[in-house]
């Protein structure tokens, strides 16, 4: 997205390492879906408010996700059961640095995000046994029967707050791909995600995306792209996503109920 490097470069920038005291690994989560094309004055707007991450003279960055569930999609059921305490496990590839980790997402009851992860790599579609024994610290048995489902690819920026411990990551871009080597791609649209300890408090960005009439939406990139690429059962739930995407889409994209 060439058309939003200038913006970019308006920013103050912060390192991986600066990056460590806002890590939020026990945090609540805020999604908001947009037009891409509302990016640049998103930015502009944003620009003295956050810091922006920079590695190698870099300031956004591609992202590799691959998602792992059990034969049956027992995340994915849990998802559409809104059932707390459920999980989603994934292998996620920064390509600027070519660091891998296995991650581990569990929301709780109190609709707070927790994470946990390891550096490793997925090899031969199998974890491996340091995988496993992460995995089995957090999922217990499950960590045998889960394999590679969903392959999902995007471009993010990341900002952190000047003056509040808030990470804002912007994703576009959006592809999915899945075993079959089905593909769909979702280039219209944006997903902004407010990361911070709790629901209260001060939030430039809010107040940013009120002013734009961006209103909060839910958009799970692994339900999503599972329910895009494969018909699956009871995905009511996901109903509201996928016509907010139809509109803001223009038409681009079809949702039969």
């Amino acid at each position: 997205m060439e058309f939003i490097t200038n913006i970019l470069n308006q920013f103050e920038p912060i390192n991986l390492q600066e990056m460590d005291s806002v890590q939020l690994m026990n945090r609540t989560d805020t999604k908001f879906i947009l037009q891409s094309k509302l990016l640049p004055e998103l930015l502009k707007k944003a620009a003295k408010h956050y810091k922006i991450l920079e590695i190698d003279n870099q300031r956004n960055f591609a992202y590799q996700s691959t998602y792992l569930d059990t034969d049956h999609y027992l995340f994915f059921s849990q998802h559409m059961k809104s059932k707390p305490g459920r999980f989603k496990v994934r292998y996620r590839i920064y390509e600027c640095t070519g660091v891998s980790y296995l991650e581990v997402k569990c929301k709780t009851n109190k609709n707070r995000t927790i994470k946990w992860r390891i550096k490793n790599e997925l090899i031969d579609n199998q974890p491996n046994d340091k995988a496993l024994q992460f995995l089995s610290g957090h999922i217990n048995n499950i960590a045998f029967d889960i394999t590679p489902v969903l392959m999902n690819r995007f471009f993010r920026i990341t900002l952190v707050g000047l003056e509040t411990r808030e990470r804002i990551t912007l994703d576009y871009n959006l592809s999915f791909s899945d075993k079959d080597n089905s593909l769909i791609t979702l280039p219209y649209i944006a997903i902004a995600e407010l990361k911070r300890e709790g629901f209260t408090g001060k939030s430039p960005f809010l107040n940013i995306l009120k002013e734009m009439n961006i209103r909060q939406s839910s958009f799970s990139k692994y339900c999503m792209g599972t329910a895009l690429l494969r018909p699956m059962p009871k995905t009511n739930i996901l109903k509201p996503t996928f016509l907010a995407i139809q509109k803001l889409g223009n038409g681009n994209f079809t949702y039969n109920s």
